[in-house]
């Protein structure tokens, strides 16, 4: 009878340890992410904008990350220069033409590892209605119980660098750089 109750609980216990390594699916949050691009005009400059309020999910598998997806979708209506003049030009038909393609999207393709809390995530980005693979240098900064929030969270960063005009967004190239920078900080919950 002991032995029985030592293997139940043995059982409990690996059902236990497996569910806690199961993949977790996270919501973006609005108000800890920030897609920050900058670009250089004309060589005296580097601006710089924020593409906020995401709508995304991720879902990350702490024991397997390979397996990890993100999706996302930005709203062009809010992105933010710090330059009110600056934000309707780039929304204008000369860049964005927000009116016309009012979002920006990104779903991963490919996760691979790339050393300690290092990932490679693939994905297709899609600006100004063209679609193009695009590899984020991502680092996990944290998981773990939110200390106000009390809900699991993850937090991460990522760069790339992506030619804009692959995208159709070439106006004034070369005086304003094709090359432009991104740099993303994110927290995600998980549903409580």
């Amino acid at each position: 009878m002991r032995a029985f109750r030592y293997l139940a609980l043995a059982g409990l216990l690996a059902t236990a340890g497996a569910a806690a390594a199961a993949p977790v699916t996270y919501k973006l949050d609005p108000t800890h992410t920030m897609v920050l691009f900058s670009w250089n005009h004309f060589g005296f400059s580097n601006p710089s904008a924020d593409l906020n309020n995401v709508d995304g999910t991720l879902v990350y598998d702490e024991k397997d990350p390979t397996k990890a997806t993100v999706e996302a979708t930005f709203k062009l209506a809010d992105l933010d220069t710090f330059v009110p003049k600056l934000d309707e030009h780039l929304k204008s038909k000369d860049f964005f033409d927000a009116a016309q393609y009012p979002t920006i999207t990104f779903k991963s393709t490919k996760v691979a590892t790339a050393g300690k809390d290092k990932l490679k995530v693939t994905g297709d980005l899609t600006v100004h209605g063209v679609t193009k693979p695009v590899t984020l240098d991502a680092t996990l900064n944290k998981i773990g119980p939110h200390p106000m929030m009390k809900v699991q969270t993850v937090g991460f960063d990522a760069t790339a660098t992506l030619k804009r005009s692959d995208f159709g967004v070439g106006a004034y190239v070369p005086n304003v750089s094709d090359e432009i920078k991104i740099r993303i900080t994110t927290e995600a919950h998980a549903d409580k």
